[in-house]
């Protein structure tokens, strides 16, 4: 079974500060592993945050597009009216964001039973999917 991977595991893979080595090496081990699962939306919030102008260690365009290439090895999930209607459904019901609830989504759309994020209440489960936070 897939697990789901949120923006911030991508951002902090390629972090450069020093004091964020632990989060970089536990981002790292969750992208070595073959049965990852991402969304459209997490490749597209990645690249915008990796190369943002003020972004301390910020990726050059070819870099972080080569890097959104490389991470289609894991399965994708597009943006349908399907994960659109049951992200709503998730935010009427859970009171996250639409954001969030995209993400969920996603997961739940792809068969994820995990999603791995430092954004949401770590062990909470949401539409049978349970959220872990992997730098705790």
């Amino acid at each position: 079974m897939p697990h789901f991977l949120d923006t911030n595991i991508l951002l902090y893979a390629i972090s450069p500060h020093p004091e964020g080595a632990k989060k970089r090496a536990q981002a790292d081990a969750l992208l070595d592993r073959d049965d990852g699962a991402l969304s459209v939306q997490v490749l597209q919030e990645f690249y915008v945050q990796a190369t943002r102008p003020t972004r301390v260690g910020r990726l050059p365009h070819d870099l972080a597009a080569g890097l959104v290439r490389t991470w289609c090895r894991f399965k994708v999930q597009d943006m349908t009216l399907a994960v659109l209607d049951a992200a709503l459904e998730i935010k009427a019901a859970h009171g996250f964001s639409y954001w969030d609830s995209a993400i969920i989504a996603a997961a739940r759309a792809l068969g994820c039973s995990t999603l791995y994020t430092e954004d949401l209440a770590h062990g909470r489960q949401v539409e049978g999917v349970v959220i872990m936070n992997p730098f705790r």
